[in-house]
């Protein structure tokens, strides 16, 4: 079942009228415009899960994704309690991103966590994700390394904002995942040639600092984007994950 939700985008609901998981679904810097978010968030409407891809990325069309820059997390937050409030939630939802939407579900875990006015995801699953803030994105001005055309990310250029300020948030700034206290689901891929693995583990031992240990997937020799294979293994896990703790 599919419905349109003015403002938040399109959401995806197992057939039915019984309660069910509901997870918000984050793109990476391939834009809101690729359709990525939307397979996967079909994938999960197929597992019982109802999920919604919300787009965030900054102009774009079917051509060119667009910019991560300036983003403000707090649309995302309230995407997050709009989702909450459908009536056939659990009254739990979770937050699910791949690459650069992976740090984009951490960002939202943890600043809703410490906001003290918010719910924050009650679970929160992530791929490829980064250990600190990364930033800004235009997919116009990206070019492969080597390219003549290459640039090194400007620092002075931020992705994210909360609140209308980024100043918390600055590029090369750790995630600071032990501050959230939700369950965590961690996938990686061995042979991530986009950006190391050892990011995804350090989350991991990040968190862990808070006394709990997050759930992890290795996929090894898998590249940034996973085999289909791979993919059908991951989404499993991650369907399983969130039924388990959206119950």
């Amino acid at each position: 079942m599919i419905v349109d939700l003015p403002g938040l985008g399109r959401l995806y609901e197992p057939p039915g009228n019984t309660r069910v998981p509901h997870v918000l679904v984050l793109h990476g810097s391939e834009g809101a415009w690729s359709g990525f978010a939307h397979l996967q968030a079909a994938g999960f409407a197929a597992r019982g899960i109802a999920a919604l891809p919300f787009g965030y990325s900054v102009g774009g069309n079917g051509w060119n994704a667009g910019q991560i820059e300036n983003v403000p997390i707090d649309r995302t937050a309230a995407a997050l309690d709009a989702l909450r409030s459908r009536p056939r939630t659990t009254g739990k939802v979770g937050a699910y991103g791949a690459s650069r939407g992976a740090e984009h579900a951490l960002l939202l875990a943890v600043l809703m966590a410490t906001d003290g006015t918010m719910r924050a995801p009650d679970a929160v699953a992530v791929h490829a994700a980064p250990d600190v803030i990364c930033g800004a994105f235009n997919a116009k001005e990206w070019r492969d390394s080597g390219d003549p055309g290459w640039q090194a990310w400007d620092p002075a250029r931020r992705a994210w904002t909360w609140k209308g300020t980024s100043e918390s948030l600055l590029p090369t700034q750790p995630i600071e995942i032990e501050r959230y206290p939700g369950p965590l689901l961690i996938s990686a891929a061995g042979n991530d040639t986009t950006w190391s693995s050892a990011m995804s583990w350090r989350l991991a031992d990040r968190y862990a600092t808070g006394g709990r240990v997050a759930e992890l997937l290795a996929f090894p020799g898998e590249d940034h984007i996973l085999s289909a294979e791979a993919t059908m293994v991951r989404d499993a896990r991650l369907s399983a994950f969130f039924a388990e703790h959206l119950a």
